[in-house]
């Protein structure tokens, strides 16, 4: 039997796919049933990498999701239109989607599924969270006999990149910034990126397969790395910590609760966790269940040949269940999606975490216990109170608490930010 797969883009990860499809020598059999029936592309005259047949290429992409000869769509053509629109056409007309488009699925992902699940065909997006690491299908398959707890990691490449440079060479962020997109390891447009949105919807994504719901995406808490400054980088070394744009679900372990809590931020994190020494472009994903405990997955989070990697791997799966059970409308609930509840977000004052901030205070006799004061009488038990030194005529003190309920902090804050002898509070962060 011989598989026709529509590829809906041709730019890197469309290259990639196609790479790995017309050399199938040394890897998996299953490749060599599978070719590419039509390529779906913005322009017929742009040079390629690769020569294909010219009758293959066409720039109506509509035409390629109603074909009838083709069995699986590949979507990689990224953004929200037209790529809703075609998944959902291609899903119409009886084919299997392949994705690695983050934003649709954790967005769209509600419809999708829903009519995915009608017309009994698959929706598959391993390359979606993670490029080339293998952590959708394991949260589905490997893990499943376990009860998720967290699920936390690094999942957007630019922003490590960026933390990583800035803790490495002292630099601004503005400057590492404009490096990143010098290497092309930032879009010209960086928000996506650096406000944590990429990895927002990478997390709501993985919390609905981990935790067995669905997620709302707009209920994901979202802060980026505009403000990190290289002085707390700085700083969070000498204390023993990394800096990580961290995204992070958890259980909150209430009984007869369904809540999670969701969020995505820039953390600090201790240099002996496993998280700490995953840098540069890297992404690593910690999952904590019972009875296994922790496992990390870790690896290329980006780049035409892991993310395309990923993209065909989903592609044998599919080719492989029609191969053994033919065209059948019955789906594979370890590769399907069954979800039908939404979970409950926790809000975030009622998030437990320790935090970080950085004062400027005038250099005014008994400050510190000005400080110490006014979290006592809020609930904030204190870990470490450091002075760092003059900045100006200003002290610097950096204060990391215990654990917190975030509410009670923020009024803190506000109690604190009133004080005479407060300046300001450039930098809040929390601590893993």
């Amino acid at each position: 039997m011989t598989f026709k797969i529509g590829l809906l883009g041709f730019g890197v990860v469309g290259t990639g796919t196609a790479k790995i499809l017309l050399d199938p020598f040394g890897r998996h059999p299953v490749l060599k049933e599978i070719t590419i029936g039509r390529v779906g592309v913005r322009s017929l005259d742009k040079p390629r990498e690769i020569e294909l047949s010219p009758h293959l290429l066409t720039t109506d992409l509509e035409s390629i999701v109603t074909d009838p000869e083709i069995d699986i769509i590949v979507e990689l053509l990224g953004g929200l239109e037209p790529a809703r629109s075609l998944i959902l056409q291609a899903i119409a007309s009886g084919k299997h989607v392949v994705t690695a488009n983050k934003a649709v699925i954790a967005r769209f992902g509600d419809e999708i599924y829903a009519k995915a699940n009608e017309k009994g065909v698959y929706v598959l997006l391993e390359a979606a969270v993670g490029g080339g690491i293998p952590v959708i299908k394991p949260l589905k398959q490997s893990l499943g006999a376990n009860r998720i707890s967290s699920i936390m990691g690094i999942v957007n490449g630019t922003t490590n990149y960026i933390l990583t440079e800035m803790s490495q060479k002292g630099a601004d962020f503005s400057e590492v910034l404009a490096k990143a997109q010098e290497l092309g390891y930032a879009e010209a447009d960086p928000t996506a990126d650096v406000d944590g949105f990429d990895a927002a919807d990478k997390i709501a994504i993985l919390a609905s397969l981990g935790f067995g719901g669905r997620v709302k995406r707009e209920d994901v808490y979202c802060e980026g790395i505009r403000q990190v400054s290289a002085v707390d980088i700085a700083y969070a070394d000498r204390l023993g910590f990394v800096i990580k744009l961290l995204a992070i679900a958890k259980d909150t372990v209430k009984e007869d609760s369904d809540t999670l809590e969701l969020r995505v931020h820039p953390t600090l994190v201790p240099k002996i966790h496993p998280l700490a020494n995953a840098n540069g472009v890297y992404n690593a994903i910690l999952v904590e269940g019972e009875p296994l405990g922790q496992v990390m997955f870790y690896g290329p989070g980006a780049g035409g040949g892991p993310t395309a990697s990923a993209v065909v791997s989903d592609v044998m799966n599919i080719v492989g269940i029609l191969k053994s059970s033919g065209k059948t409308k019955e789906l594979d609930p370890l590769l399907s999606c069954v979800h039908q509840h939404y979970c409950q977000i926790a809000p975030m004052e009622d998030l437990s975490t320790r935090f970080y901030a950085r004062f400027l205070c005038r250099d005014v006799p008994g400050v510190i216990g000005h400080l110490g004061m006014a979290f006592g009488d809020h609930g904030v038990s204190l870990e470490s109170v450091v002075q760092i030194g003059i900045r100006g005529d200003l002290a610097e003190i950096v204060v990391v608490t215990h654990d917190v309920r975030e509410g009670n902090f923020r009024n803190a804050l506000v109690a604190i930010d009133s004080l005479e002898a407060i300046d300001s509070i450039p930098s809040i962060l929390r601590v893993l």
